[in-house]
């Protein structure tokens, strides 16, 4: 019986790269042409766009979906053996901005995505030229303090070491998959190292595959320092901002619970989810984000 696997990513409205970033950025619009513009922010570090998709599209019924791959992932990476950090990822994120004119940007971020929308908030807050968001929408957001960090690595790897993965990762060693069909072994081995991220290992199956580069992986990390504290520089902003969190993601909740307090922003606790709530309960993530946008809507970024 073949794999339930996500269903195949449409082609994109329009796309290309972009000429005033340090080194050009593989772009994506999905949704209408003339629709309020969303900027969508992926995780990783050292990832890229597609893993979001198909269904964070969901936005794109309403809105001009705009994603890109950031700088060393995807159709975004580089011969230049610069190291990518938090600073170079602000950096192309205000001059994407800019270039596309969004203005005072909508942004909806995932993950580590959430990380780089925060410096970039951080950064226009005593900046005149830096675009403030004209909302933030933080899905699961990256650890905001090292502690949390430790805890996540810790409970990520409790959690691939549990009966449950092991049970998978025995069935799939049993099953002769690698001679047979090395196609949906290697589309197992992924699910495999990701099912910890999940509150259902096996909903891992519906997360579009991706690939990390693990030398920008580390280089942005380690521009954080070794014992960062990003909720020690949070404050209210004076735009809307949501923090939408997976209880069961092996991200402390309480790391989106006091991001969420010092900005005075919004925040959405998602039952029977991990960290990846767009395949585990989207209905839960697209009522909460819905709700947001329709309720901060902002003229500022049409087209």
């Amino acid at each position: 019986m073949g794999l339930d696997l996500p269903e195949p990513i449409p082609a994109p409205r329009e796309h290309g790269f972009t000429t005033t970033t340090a080194y050009p950025l593989y772009w994506v619009a999905y949704g209408p042409a003339a629709g309020e513009r969303v900027l969508v922010l992926h995780g990783g570090p050292g990832a890229d766009h597609a893993y979001l998709l198909p269904q964070m599209l969901h936005l794109a019924r309403l809105y001009n979906v705009i994603l890109y791959d950031q700088r060393g992932g995807g159709r975004s990476k580089t011969d230049s053996q610069d190291a990518v950090t938090i600073e170079t990822h602000v950096a192309d994120l205000q001059a994407i901005v800019t270039e596309m004119k969004l203005g005072a940007p909508s942004i909806v971020a995932y993950s580590f995505g959430a990380m780089i929308a925060l410096f970039y908030c951080l950064a226009a807050k005593d900046s005149e030229t830096i675009k403030k968001p004209a909302r933030l929408a933080l899905i699961d957001p990256a650890p905001l303090h090292m502690d949390y960090r430790r805890q996540f690595e810790i409970e990520f790897s409790r959690r691939q070491n549990g009966a449950e993965i092991k049970r998978m990762r025995d069935e799939l060693t049993a099953s002769g998959l690698r001679e047979t069909d090395p196609a949906e072994y290697k589309q197992r081995t992924f699910e495999l190292a990701v099912a910890a991220y999940f509150a259902d290992p096996s909903k891992a199956r519906n997360l579009t595959p991706f690939r990390v580069s693990g030398r920008v992986q580390q280089t942005v990390w380690e521009s954080l320092g070794a014992d960062y504290d990003v909720l020690e520089k949070l404050s209210p902003l004076g735009f809307p901002t949501l923090f939408v969190h997976g209880r069961d993601d092996p991200i402390p909740t309480a790391s989106s619970i006091e991001g969420a307090k010092a900005m005075d922003a919004q925040l959405v606790l998602l039952d029977d989810c991990g960290h990846v709530p767009y395949v585990e309960q989207p209905g839960q993530l697209f009522a909460a984000l819905d709700a947001f946008l329709a309720a901060s809507d902002s003229s500022a970024t049409r087209g």
